[in-house]
């Protein structure tokens, strides 16, 4: 491997079309890889292209629901990336299916294959015994990764942020539309925001060779901020007085169930920024910050030599189109 160029190495990419997918594609065609991109609908990640030359994205269908694609997607690979998740259950795309046995799918055809560098990315708090169902699936795909391929590497970001997330954007959103943000268990969880950017650049350097095999790290930003301190920057930014009311969790867990209730009777058609779970309430429950514990082992950031970048530095460049007047607002943050 040690004589092999980046140009004669292939990576398929699981999910390289979603929010983490399309940086970690960047990241990986500028070292000069070619990309196999996996993903249900190929038709629909034509804008990959633009990022590198002609030739060197590609895109395939595959589903990991379904283990012979997954395996004609990684078969030919150097190396894998398993970016799919989902953040609810919706049909047949539950968190088992998708995060515990797509994970485990993955790892079955990389071992096949004989593919040792495989990079799963979970998130922080995964754990079997946790109470939130999407953190025990995660957790029981991590489980089966590293137990399938030893070398593998798992990346657990805090909530990811960047031009197209789903969490600055979504409660930006809100704050156009509503008059009152809750805080659900008073805006105390607290979180470490990461960039996507970096994120990216970790699952690059995995490729690379240059991160430890066999290893769980968690990749948080520079800092770490409640709940309430985010919504109040996101207020901040786009020039929104609003206020912030504090919903404890037994009122928002109710309120979880009867937003579930009302997207099942009108088929999915609920906006996705008013949509609440009663397992995102319960993830609510546990601040999403780096464990001391992989903070003293250098699995983090700072561990692999990666300066993460802060909050500040990349939310207000995107941010701005909440604004009453847009880009034409000229009041400064910070």
């Amino acid at each position: 491997m040690a004589t092999q160029t980046p140009s004669s190495q292939l990576i398929t990419v699981f999910g390289g079309s979603g929010f983490i997918g399309r940086h970690v594609v960047r990241a990986l065609v500028k070292r000069g890889y070619r990309v196999r991109v996996a993903v249900r609908r190929p038709d629909l990640a034509g804008f990959l292209q633009p990022l590198g030359t002609v030739g060197q994205i590609m895109s395939v269908q595959a589903n990991l629901r379904y283990p012979d694609s997954v395996a004609a997607a990684v078969r030919g690979a150097d190396a894998v990336i398993n970016l799919v998740g989902i953040l609810q259950e919706g049909g047949r795309q539950s968190f088992s299916a998708v995060q515990a046995n797509g994970a485990r799918a993955i790892a079955q055809a990389c071992a096949a294959h004989g593919i040792t560098r495989l990079v799963q990315v979970s998130a922080i708090g995964a754990a079997r015994e946790s109470r939130s169902a999407y953190d025990r699936s995660k957790a029981e795909g991590e489980a089966a990764v590293l137990s399938l391929v030893p070398s593998a590497i798992v990346l657990r970001p805090s909530i990811v942020f960047g031009p197209e997330d789903s969490f600055f954007n979504r409660f930006a959103s809100l704050a156009r539309m509503l008059p009152v943000l809750p805080l659900i268990g008073g805006g105390e969880t607290k979180f470490q925001p990461v960039f996507v950017g970096d994120v990216a650049e970790a699952a690059a350097r995995a490729i690379d060779g240059t991160i430890a095999g066999g290893r769980i790290y968690e990749l948080g930003g520079p800092e770490v901020k409640s709940f309430k301190e985010l919504l109040t920057y996101v207020c901040e930014v786009t020039g929104r007085k609003r206020v912030l009311a504090s919903l404890p969790f037994p009122l928002a867990r109710l309120q979880a169930r009867i937003l579930e209730i009302v997207n099942t009777l009108t088929l999915g058609l609920l906006p996705d920024e008013l949509m609440l779970t009663r397992d995102q309430v319960t993830l609510l429950e546990i601040d999403n910050v780096v464990s001391k514990q992989a903070k003293a082992e250098g699995r983090c950031f700072e561990g692999i030599g990666i300066t993460p970048t802060s909050v500040e530095a990349v939310v207000p460049s995107y941010l701005w189109r909440f604004r009453k007047t847009g880009q034409f607002d000229t009041a400064r943050v910070g």
